[in-house]
């Protein structure tokens, strides 16, 4: 692997279609045997995962840069040209470094491919490429976007058609291109400018934007509340320097919530993501000037994006402490206001249906189920959410969606694009949060009332980090001892049923038997405890980590006997990974 990692780079360091200071930074590497880093650069080609590719910026097969994103460019027009035409794809580009060049590099390729890129005049959320994905009737769609990860990341993440992230067979077929391209001077481009004048690269501004605001605004549970009650709900908003600012703020003012404070040191889009470590709602440290701001000036809830804002965190105060939900919990919050509000209003779609990934809490399912939505289930990620969609759009049209979530901090309650969107999913909450306000409640008291009846969920998500070559041969030991556990025992608890989606199989160890899985091959493994808790493990698909989903349901005792029995299990669990991870 060294051999051939150090053969690539000398490649590198000769090709006249890398820039000479580019050439000569490797060089520079050869000569002064940095063997390691050379090694790290150049150990693999990208790969694309659950989101494209994703990468640390830098020089080499295994970094982000121009000559990737080219890369990748030309392997996924290769695969549209494939497609009946006109030919087209759409781009959008978040606030990291070297975004908005990427998304002109991607461009100027499908440019010089003959295909029409549609690219926004402004940095936009992922929700707008996939609309103007649909809008533009293209054949994929491209968002340059490293998501919530670290400053010194960048990615570049594929759509396809539908507006959905693309699956099987066509990401198998990009990344065949992607790996056939050995000849960086053999990709096809156009002058960026040349493009623009000839009608091949196209400028989307505002009119498309406000097909989308308004589409959003038409999903609206409660309109009415909102317009007449919305200034009464005093939201803090951070877009943690990414892409929300705009759309956030417009959608919200829209729908009638006006009272916004906007967090100002994270107002403007900045790719050096200054005043955190990492632009990532999901994490407490994140919304902390957002929570400042919201005690300072009496704010009811913070929420804040990340730099591609199709993640949404939240935060509020209650009895002087500070609140942070997690996805499971949001998603909870917004599925059973969804459901309740359209049964009062007698509003409820026939045939409707909701959908969810495996990793993600079972109360969901029994929410759903009360209410006589259909629950479907996919792998995790929204790319599987929004396939499934569009199967039953397409082979069963008589069904109705009405909503989709992930765990991590993912929701979508449209059918207009086929991501999670953090935009919609703003206004959404403001309408949740508005709804309890005026009954004299918080998202905590919901909850509770929610946990009440349908008996109390605690979900932790334990990520373990594992950086570069050693780290991914770290990781892949790990899901190998899981995988062939000795005994049907996972901390000390017995194993009802488990699920290994990477060979599709279901081993019942109760009826001894072993039955096919009916979803497509994942590396996931799936344990699913004689007590009814779940855990399931997966190696992230865009980043160095594996991760563990703990899911426990508590039914009997009164509800803080349900909490704290269940908090204690799950740290009983995390100590036992824990330490089989760290002696593997």
């Amino acid at each position: 692997m060294e051999e051939q990692a150090i053969e690539k780079a000398k490649y590198w360091a000769s090709s006249t279609a890398i820039d000479e200071a580019d050439r000569q930074e490797i060089q520079n590497l050869i000569e002064g045997d940095f063997k390691e880093e050379l090694v790290e650069r150049f150990y693999k080609d990208l790969e694309f995962g659950t989101g494209g590719m994703r990468a640390i910026l830098g020089q080499g097969t295994n970094r982000m840069n121009k000559y990737n994103i080219r890369k990748a460019s030309q392997a996924l027009a290769s695969v549209a040209l494939k497609e009946d035409g006109p030919h087209g794809i759409a781009i959008s580009f978040d606030s990291r470094r070297f975004s908005f060049e990427f998304a002109k590099e991607a461009a100027a390729v499908f440019a010089g491919n003959g295909i029409t890129a549609y690219i926004y005049k402004r940095l936009n959320p992922v929700s707008l490429v996939s609309f103007s994905i649909r809008h533009h009737k293209c054949n994929a769609g491209v968002m340059v976007t490293a998501s919530h990860n670290p400053p010194e990341y960048n990615g570049f993440k594929v759509f396809w058609a539908d507006g959905a992230q693309v699956t099987p067979p066509n990401d198998r077929n990009v990344i065949d291109q992607f790996n056939s391209l050995e000849d960086y001077g053999s990709i096809k481009m156009m002058d960026f400018e040349e493009g623009v004048s000839s009608g091949k690269i196209v400028w989307v501004g505002e009119e498309v934007e406000n097909l989308y605001y308004d589409a959003i605004l038409g999903k609206s549970v409660n309109p009415k509340m909102c317009q007449e009650e919305g200034e009464k709900l005093k939201i803090v908003y951070t877009a943690l320097h990414g892409t929300g600012d705009y759309p956030c703020n417009k959608a919200l003012n829209d729908l009638g919530f006006k009272n916004i404070l906007n967090v100002p040191e994270q107002k403007e889009p900045n790719g050096d993501f200054p005043t955190v470590s990492s632009p990532n709602p999901e994490n407490a440290e994140a919304l902390e000037l957002g929570v400042k701001l919201m005690k300072k000036e009496q704010g009811d809830i913070v929420f804040g994006t990340d730099p591609d804002t199709d993640r949404v965190g939240v935060a509020f105060d209650k009895d002087g402490k500070t609140i942070y939900l997690n996805g499971n919990q949001i998603g909870i919050l917004m599925l059973h206001y969804i459901c309740s509000s359209l049964k009062e209003q007698k509003r409820m779609p026939t045939n409707p249906y909701f959908v969810k990934t495996i990793v993600t809490t079972p109360l969901q399912d029994k929410i759903a189920e009360s209410f006589g939505v259909r629950v479907e289930n996919t792998l995790t990620g929204f790319k599987w959410i929004c396939g499934r969609m569009n199967e039953i759009e397409q082979t069963e049209p008589e069904r109705n969606f009405i909503f989709a979530t992930e765990e991590s901090f993912g929701y979508l309650n449209h059918e207009y694009v086929r991501d999670k969107d953090g935009v919609s999913s703003i206004t959404l909450l403001s309408e949740v949060t508005l709804f309890y306000k005026l009954k004299g409640m918080d998202l905590l008291d919901a909850l509770d009332e929610i946990y009440t009846e349908y008996g109390f969920s605690n979900e932790e998500l334990l990520c373990l980090v594992y950086e570069g070559k050693s780290g991914a041969e770290k990781i892949a030991r790990i899901m190998e001892h899981f995988r062939n556990l000795p005994e049907p025992i996972f901390a000390n608890e017995a194993v009802h049923t488990l699920k290994d989606y990477q060979s599709r199989e279901i081993k019942n160890y109760y009826e001894n038997t072993t039955t096919e899985l009916d979803l497509p091959s994942s590396n996931v493994l799936g344990y699913f405890l004689k007590s009814g808790d779940l855990v399931f493990l997966r190696p992230s698909g865009t980043e160095p980590k594996i991760k563990f989903y703990i899911m426990l349901q508590v039914t009997e005792g009164s509800l803080v006997e349900k909490k704290k029995k269940a908090i204690d299990k799950t740290e009983k669990i995390l100590n036992y990974i824990k330490e089989a991870a760290e002696r593997i």
